[in-house]
């Protein structure tokens, strides 16, 4: 994957946080271009959001997180910012506007977890479905799939079959 994508991963706002997630080869730069600098991995930092034209959009936290080791392997940027339609929008049209980086499809960044082995394919239903989960039953069982339950049942049938094959 070349690209760079992000999107909203908290709730639609007005909310009183948004996080932006921005996953991709580009993470990095995108860090320096919005804020002027990369934080130390893992480290919540607290920066001036800014567009191509120095203007401030917003004080967010940013958290960088090198990949390998993000839920999508690839360098992996959040952007916790204030929740209000005109600050998530206006960061959205600043990371639109750089190079490389785009607007994620719908569960993009799920797959780059499965392409990166991050994930199965149980695990990744399993967050589709604990997004649209309506019960705390369901959203209770849909965990037990994400944290690999199911996976691992599954992976020892399979093993089964193959030696009786």
């Amino acid at each position: 994957m070349t690209d760079t994508i992000f999107a909203l991963s908290s709730g639609r706002p007005p909310a009183a946080i948004a996080v932006m997630r921005i996953s991709g080869p580009a993470a990095r730069d995108t860090a320096r271009a919005l804020t002027g600098v990369v934080p130390p991995p893992r480290t919540a930092t607290l920066r001036r959001v800014r567009d191509h034209d120095n203007a401030t959009l917003d004080q967010a936290l940013i958290l960088f997180f090198p990949g390998p080791n993000t839920a999508t392997g690839e360098d992996l940027l959040e952007l916790h910012l204030h929740g209000g339609r005109a600050v998530v929008a206006a960061v959205e049209r600043a990371l639109a506007a750089l190079p490389g980086v785009r607007l994620a499809q719908p569960g993009e960044f799920t797959r780059r977890a499965v392409i990166h082995g991050k994930m199965d394919l149980v695990e990744a239903e399993a967050v589709d479905a604990l997004i649209r989960s309506e019960s705390l039953a369901a959203a209770r069982l849909v965990r037990r799939h994400l944290d690999g339950e199911l996976s691992l049942r599954l992976s020892a049938w399979r093993e089964s079959m193959l030696e009786v094959a």
